[in-house]
């Protein structure tokens, strides 16, 4: 059934990046394997993928140990000020920065593991009260502030965009956050760039191809429905 699945997707994501007439390297996919079992990831792994994405710092750490140390883990969950010390050098990057109370914490962690951490700021494009985020118009602000901090870097930004019937109504989000990433590149900064547009999961990743993104999340259609515990 993996196998299947991983086909299928990437059968997606090819025909959505002929559709925008961009070349296949430029998507980058996430296997989003929150609560799903070792042995899946292991099969995973198998068949080529070497890019996770978890949403616990207790089941990133429980896999990191379990796994090939090949592995590339992102954290897309929102993140805990006080969990920050338990995976400030076990990711490549930081999905879900929304304050820079966060950043603090991952400035003051990766300074004391002398590391630099790569993050993206989560904005909350749609206005969603139950979802987290910075609010668009307060990014260039926050992004401002914590580009003084030394031991991070932020590559780009992320969103959630709402749940829908139809794919086609998160267009404009996903728009929206290609637009702000551009205003964003244009004032230059030595440790902020805007290379990643973290947007897409399974009902909407073709869009969000479509729309630029170079980062898609996709848990459900690789892995099947989850159980969550």
């Amino acid at each position: 059934m993996l196998k299947d699945n991983f086909e299928a997707v990437e059968a997606k994501i090819q025909a959505a990046c002929k559709r925008a007439g961009r070349k296949r390297d430029e998507v980058t996919l996430i296997a989003v394997s929150k609560t799903k079992p070792i042995p899946m990831l292991r099969e995973a792994y198998d068949l080529g993928n070497r890019i996770f994405g978890e949403n616990k710092v207790q089941e990133i750490t429980d896999k990191v140990d379990a796994l090939p140390d090949d592995i590339s883990w992102h954290m897309i969950g929102h993140l805990q000020r006080n969990k920050v010390k338990y995976i400030i050098d076990k990711v490549e990057l930081i999905h879900s920065v929304d304050s820079f109370r966060l950043a603090s914490e991952i400035e003051k962690e990766a300074a004391k593991k002398g590391v630099t951490a790569d993050i993206l700021i989560e904005v909350n494009v749609a206005k969603e009260e139950s979802k987290f985020g910075v609010m668009p118009e307060d990014t260039i602000e926050l992004i401002s502030n914590i580009s003084n901090l030394p031991h991070i870097r932020i590559k780009g930004l992320m969103t959630i965009a709402p749940f829908v019937d139809n794919p086609e109504d998160n267009r404009i989000y996903f728009r929206r956050l290609r637009n702000l990433a551009v205003d964003i590149g244009e004032n230059k900064s030595d440790n902020v760039t805007m290379s990643v547009l973290s947007m897409g999961m399974t009902n909407d990743y073709e869009i969000a191809i479509e729309e630029g993104a170079t980062m898609i999340r996709v848990g459900t259609g690789l892995f099947g429905a989850r159980s969550y515990r």
